[in-house]
């Protein structure tokens, strides 16, 4: 197998390696020139990634993702569908920062800014949740600030497709997602669907209006925690003056019970665009049970591995016993 650490200037079936944008535990993200000297982003998977079989699936699953949306607010993929050397994607090159990166520059944005990226995010992830589509993993990090204020989302690694089979374990499902923007039912290792999306959403106005996200903690696992069981905190103990019906849509994406959010994008889409013709009163929730925590589900996670070993050792027994007394 060969490796992805190519180097500026080294050539890869065509493309000319330009720098390094990013990497991780399972792929290289560079940015290069292709033969026409246009700039392209190439994700290349390790070695490892490529021979896991689950994580080879995922990459694949990625790839047709990419290539089923078309949106000005998604990252567009520019494969020519042509043979390569090697498996990797191709997708433009959005020339901007991440709103991570313009979040940290700026701290909390106005509620008009705020509001207009909210609407931009939930146009594109309309269009993906069309297309079957949902992303799991909607952050600042993943989101990308061009000319214009122009946002465009990007890396679809963990996303799902419909009818696409599980390539997890149900309890090692949690392991997929970013902690700070999970929705509690990642949390508990479920699959998620749009109101997942929804929910992430909800995180990133959050943050934009106040600079801060609803919950945080000393460790990943007090912050997925605070996702099954803390309420969401007061804009206005967070330091931020916002609108009693900005906040009241803030809180309805961020509902613990994925059927008391909005249902779908198109639904959040009509408030964000409407919302000074909106009253508070259509924003009055009821009391939030904890759901279970995430410690049960990593309880049974160990005990149904404990009970299949047990099981296993069982029937071997008995199969062994049965061959030595005929």
């Amino acid at each position: 197998m060969v490796n992805t650490d190519l180097k500026p200037g080294d050539e890869l079936d065509g493309f000319r390696i330009v720098q390094l944008l990013g990497q991780g535990a399972s792929s290289e993200v560079v940015l290069a020139t292709d033969g026409d000297g246009r700039r392209v982003v190439l994700k290349l998977p390790r070695d490892a990634a490529l021979a896991s079989p689950s994580s080879f699936d995922r990459f694949r699953r990625e790839l047709e993702i990419v290539r089923r949306l078309d949106h000005p607010g998604i990252q567009r993929s520019t494969d020519d569908h042509l043979d390569r050397s090697r498996p990797y994607l191709i997708v433009e090159y959005v020339d901007g920062e991440t709103l991570a990166g313009l979040l940290g520059r700026e701290g909390p944005l106005p509620v008009d800014r705020a509001i207009d990226f909210a609407c931009q995010l939930t146009r594109a992830m309309a269009h993906a949740h069309r297309q079957g589509v949902v992303h799991r993993d909607l952050k600042p990090l993943n989101v990308l600030v061009a000319a214009g204020d122009r946002l465009v989302i990007t890396d679809f690694g963990i996303g799902l497709l419909d009818g696409a089979k599980r390539l997890t374990w149900q309890w090692f499902g949690a392991a997929l997602g970013t902690p700070d923007y999970m929705s509690p039912e990642q949390v508990q290792g479920r699959r998620g669907d749009a109101r997942s999306d929804i929910f992430a959403i909800g995180v990133v106005l959050f943050e934009m209006l106040t600079g801060r996200v609803p919950w945080r903690g000393d460790n990943p696992m007090q912050v997925m925690e605070q996702h099954l069981g803390a309420p969401v905190p007061a804009m206005r103990d967070c330091g931020a003056e916002v609108p009693p019906v900005v906040e009241g849509i803030v809180r309805k994406c961020l509902r613990k019970q994925a059927d008391e959010r909005y249902q779908d994008a198109a639904a959040l889409l009509h408030d964000l665009e409407h919302w000074p013709e909106l009253t508070p009163e259509m924003f009055v929730f009821g009391d939030e049970k904890p759901l279970p925590s995430a410690e049960s589900h990593l309880l049974l996670l160990v005990a149904g591995i404990v009970l299949s070993f047990l099981a296993f050792s069982t029937i071997f027994v008995t199969a062994a016993y049965l061959i030595a007394h005929r």
